[in-house]
């Protein structure tokens, strides 16, 4: 497959992943409710490993463009995205449960956006 080919196979996973984000986050209404109920519980952890699936993803795309791909979009920060994979696969016992709803809540949205702008345009 052309590198061009897997970027595009790699984004669409990764809008597809954003989708899935916006469904389980959809009956979260509060941080404690992540925290302290168990089924907000299982949602973190589902929710962790997608931000985990997007940023390794994003990682490949990197490597499969040599950084040139991301790096023209500017108003999404792709180092904190990936960085945050790392903190959840290394770190996982210190997941911030606030920077997870944050990220649901407000991030999201124009990262798909942008998401969407680049399979368009490649």
């Amino acid at each position: 497959m052309h590198n061009q080919e897997l970027v595009k196979e790699i984004l669409l996973q990764i809008d597809q992943a954003l989708d899935t984000i916006k469904f389980r986050f959809k009956p979260v209404t509060s941080i404690d409710f992540l925290i302290e109920t168990p089924e907000g519980q299982e949602k973190l952890d589902s929710l962790c490993m997608l931000f985990i699936a997007i940023g390794e993803s994003l990682k490949n795309i990197d490597k499969l463009t040599d950084q040139t791909l991301l790096q023209q979009y500017e108003h999404i920060d792709w180092k904190a995205i990936k960085g945050m994979r790392d903190i959840l696969s290394h770190h996982y016992f210190d997941i911030n449960a606030e920077a997870i709803y944050y990220a649901c809540q407000e991030e999201i949205v124009p990262l798909q956006k942008t998401i969407k702008q680049i399979i368009q345009e490649i």
